[in-house]
């Protein structure tokens, strides 16, 4: 009866033990919902609502995508984004025309709601809108340095 005993309270502390162990210890926050392209290196993103605070026209390095590079620059203007343009995107076939064509003014527009490269991606425009975020951050990037 007694070993019955320990093997059970043995039991439960390893089950105990296994269930608060921690499997990581980077205390970074892991961001949810997107993907990033595995090609480029993601951005770190700024904090929600957080704004560049150099002022001035910064171009953020070109973002590769499947379907070809997408470059953004903004204008900061009293540390906020006061313009956001796409300079470069895919634009090869008419089906990337029709997509980028909409999805573009919606990505700039967002960007200066958001102030911030936490933007939602567009229905659709998924490939391009990573891009997009990912210049975007780079741009932001430049506007803090």
């Amino acid at each position: 009866m007694r070993r019955i005993a320990i093997a059970a309270a043995a039991t439960v502390s390893v089950v105990v033990l296994l269930f608060s162990y921690r499997t990581s210890t980077d205390a970074t926050p892991v961001a949810t919902g997107r993907t990033q392209p595995s090609r480029t290196a993601s951005p770190t993103a700024t904090a929600a609502g957080a704004a560049a605070t150099g002022d001035g026209t910064f171009t953020g390095d070109a973002a590769d995508t499947r379907y070809g590079p997408v470059q953004v620059r903004i204008t900061v203007a009293g540390g906020r984004i006061t313009a956001a343009d796409a300079i470069e995107y895919p634009q090869e076939s008419g089906r990337d025309v029709r997509i980028n064509s909409e999805a573009v003014p919606e990505l700039n527009q967002e960007t200066l709601q958001a102030q911030s490269a936490q933007i939602d991606t567009v229905s659709g425009a998924t490939y391009t809108s990573e891009g997009y975020q990912q210049s975007l951050q780079s741009a932001i990037d430049q506007a803090h340095g």
